[in-house]
């Protein structure tokens, strides 16, 4: 169990640096840049809710890293699901938002390949688990 852990903590702080430095680079694209500065980018509203709610989505993934180290296994076999499966389609959902840059194209094929891998393994976990923890049965013979 705690190897799976390991892969599932380690997948998101690959998917965090990926979302983060796309960020970066979103605030150093002059168009952006302007928009961002204007209140509007893509036809969205740079409201304090709007920027709530991108914090919120950003902490997903930062709270997963610790949570996929500490959570026991039926929690955190759902938690990294629901996760990732909310990450994977609205990044996915977010290439149809105006016209993304090749940069924002790039980061979103490790991104989707991360959560997508993080909900596989999860969904699969649970067959591990069982076999991990069955309890064979063991004939007892006597000599």
């Amino acid at each position: 169990m705690e190897g799976m852990k390991t892969k599932l903590s380690t997948l998101w702080v690959f998917a965090t640096l990926n979302f983060i430095y796309c960020d970066v680079l979103g605030v150093m694209n002059p168009t952006l840049l302007k928009g961002f500065l204007a209140g509007n980018v893509n036809g969205i509203e740079v409201s304090q809710s709007f920027l709530f709610g991108a914090g919120v989505l950003v902490e997903i993934p930062i709270l997963m890293v610790l949570l996929s180290r500490f959570l026991g296994y039926r929690a955190n076999r759902w938690a990294n699901v629901v996760a990732g499966l909310t990450l994977t389609i609205v990044q996915l959902g977010s290439l149809f938002v105006g016209k993304p840059a090749p940069y924002y194209i790039f980061f979103s094929v490790f991104e989707v390949a991360a959560t997508a891998t993080i909900v596989w393994l999860a969904w699969r976990w649970a067959g591990e688990e069982r076999a991990l923890t069955a309890t064979p049965k063991v004939l007892a013979t006597h000599p």
